[in-house]
């Protein structure tokens, strides 16, 4: 074998099928999280700007809602796929995703907390 074939071959990862699930569960949030902000948003076009029935305003409310919804679908899908092309440190990366999530949920909430105060 050629030192190119015996690189490749060293370099392949075999992936167990947890490693699978626990990313497919993360695509899952993702796109759950891209879906429901798609929705949010579809709903407003289509209910205030086209039939114009409500008359919707932004507030700290739903601008936070638009943030939190669209950060957390790509964070969810970069964790799936940092999972998928590394799944040896997948305990890592999942505890770093709930600190970060935590952090991130408390700053919008104090963020809203303190524009509406």
């Amino acid at each position: 074998m050629s030192k190119i074939k015996k690189k490749r071959f060293i370099e392949q990862k075999l992936i167990s099928d947890l490693d699978i699930r626990f990313a497919k569960i993360f695509q899952f949030s993702g796109w759950f999280f891209l879906f429901l902000i798609g929705g949010f948003m579809a709903a407003w076009i289509l209910f205030d700007s086209v039939l114009e029935i409500i008359n919707l305003e932004i507030t700290a409310s739903s601008f936070s809602f638009i943030i939190f919804t669209g950060t957390n679908s790509a964070i969810s899908f970069a964790l799936a796929t940092k999972i998928k092309n590394s799944g040896d440190k997948k305990r890592q990366y999942f505890l770093d995703w709930l600190v970060g999530e935590f952090i991130f949920c408390m700053f919008a909430v104090f963020a809203v907390a303190v524009y509406q105060w």
